[in-house]
């Protein structure tokens, strides 16, 4: 299985399940030509798509249009169900940056046929995560920004009080239907800016304060 670590910490932590939330930025739909959903979308990754700083994303050889999704990555600390939106955050253990990899084109051909995702989504190496930073140590989760560069180029931008649905309302409508576990990683959904990336490519994400200062940060190579 694979594992995270909060930063300060020196244990790891084993991930059992990856949620991730699709189209929770009103631009990104936008520029996917779809619709804005009324209630949270999610899909699931294996904890084998993990990678961690430093590492190398692989682009299977049944794609030729791999995608970034830049995201804020929310690690469960308290597991539960049916989680109240009041209490939400209270079940957070930290927060981070990562990257909803994606095989556009074998998505698309999906999406065409009315088949699952879950190719397109989940391959290994799939899921780039930075180390949490701490919950306590956010005290604002809304106030904060997310950004991606390309080679050095800003790629995409995007800030959390845009989220179409929140942290804590992801939790309480996670929880209703999947049991949160301790370890659980949340990707919260990417802003707009999507776009295809190469073998030889570095990919460099930030989660950011209001000030600039970085909170997690995830350098990654494309092979």
């Amino acid at each position: 299985m694979s594992t995270v670590r909060v930063s300060g910490t020196s244990s790891s932590i084993t991930v059992p399940k990856i949620l991730c939330i699709g189209r929770n930025y009103a631009e990104h739909a936008k520029e996917m030509k779809a619709e804005v959903p009324a209630s949270p979308v999610f899909f699931l990754k294996p904890p084998t798509a993990l990678v961690s700083d430093g590492g190398t994303i692989r682009i299977p050889n049944i794609s030729r249009e791999l995608h970034h999704e830049v995201e804020l990555t929310v690690l469960i600390g308290a597991g539960g169900n049916s989680i109240p939106e009041s209490s939400a955050l209270r079940h957070v253990a930290g927060y981070g940056v990562g990257l909803d990899m994606t095989l556009r084109d074998v998505q698309a051909e999906a999406k065409k046929k009315g088949l699952p995702w879950t190719l397109a989504k989940g391959f290994d190496t799939s899921a780039p995560v930075s180390e949490f930073v701490p919950a306590e140590k956010v005290s604002d989760v809304s106030s904060l920004s997310i950004v991606l560069k390309v080679n050095g180029q800003l790629r995409q931008e995007g800030h959390l009080s845009d989220l179409l649905f929140p942290v804590p309302k992801l939790i309480a409508y996670l929880s209703r239907y999947v049991t949160l576990e301790a370890g659980d990683i949340i990707f919260t959904g990417t802003p707009e800016g999507v776009a295809q990336v190469v073998a030889g490519d570095k990919l460099e994400a930030s989660l950011l304060q209001k000030d600039g200062t970085s909170l997690a940060a995830l350098t990654v190579a494309v092979a």
